[in-house]
């Protein structure tokens, strides 16, 4: 078994203009780690996740999913090619669903296997089934997203990008734009997932859940990540005060 990292960041840097948003960050997660990545808002987090399947590209550095460098320069056709190839490989959940309105909820989930993996119609709706038991929602397979709830459309989200088999899923404050009620149940479909040892990479501003399900954490702030290490540590006793900073404020009120 090869000790290679599924995800290898090498010195990425991005900047819009004058306004370094990333700044030199390298970054090695391996096979089956779920780390959580938390910080300030500004702090760069949603930027480096989404450089990850080339999503909002690097101004310079590299990104790597196992062998394959994600961030190609390549003339227009032959990238579009290459980066579809390589995010059937990277499922990522988004703050606000991004369902297709006017498709129901089998035909979200099976959409994208049909067209990018041309599997049969009835090997995609046996997908749909497999993972709608598996986030809970076999019964709203014949839903339109308008007739769900936030937390359901989020666990459709999650249910769609894990039909296509990736080797990573990317969560980008996946539970944010919930209402507090409505935030366990995603949670506990993405606890499933890490104990099925599933890659995961989490931007998140939920520190209870970094805390127990993650087993690494990146701090980030002002486009550096100012500390990592296992929950344990960052949490209990981290070594920057940045880091110390951030977490007072946003432990408060939790044991």
């Amino acid at each position: 078994m090869t000790d290679r990292p599924i995800i290898d960041i090498r010195n990425a840097a991005k900047s819009y203009g004058s306004l370094e948003v990333l700044k030199d960050i390298s970054l090695q997660v391996r096979r089956g780690q779920i780390v959580a990545i938390i910080g300030p808002s500004g702090s760069g987090k949603s930027t480096l996740l989404r450089a990850i399947n080339d999503l909002d590209p690097l101004t310079a550095g590299e990104v790597w999913l196992e062998d394959v460098q994600v961030n190609k320069a390549l003339p227009t056709r032959q990238y579009e090619a290459h980066i579809n190839s390589v995010r059937q490989n990277i499922g990522m959940v988004f703050q606000h669903f991004n369902l297709f309105p006017h498709l129901n909820v089998r035909d979200n989930i099976t959409l994208a296997p049909k067209m990018l993996k041309g599997i049969s119609k009835a090997e995609a709706d046996q997908l749909a089934v497999e993972q709608l038991n598996k986030v809970g929602l076999l019964d709203r397979i014949d839903y339109y997203p308008s007739q769900l709830s936030g937390g359901q459309k989020q666990r459709v989200a999650i249910a769609r990008a894990l039909a296509m088999k990736p080797k990573v899923m990317l969560f980008d404050e996946a539970t944010s734009a919930l209402d507090p009620e409505l935030v366990e149940e995603v949670n506990l479909v993405m606890k499933q997932l890490a104990e099925e040892h599933m890659t995961m990479i989490i931007v998140t501003h939920e520190m209870g859940f970094a805390q127990d399900v993650c087993d690494r954490v990146l701090f980030m702030d002002q486009g550096v990540v100012v500390e990592e290490g296992p929950p344990e540590v960052i949490f209990r006793n981290p070594a920057n005060e940045r880091t110390k900073n951030f977490l007072r404020k946003h432990l408060k009120g939790q044991n």
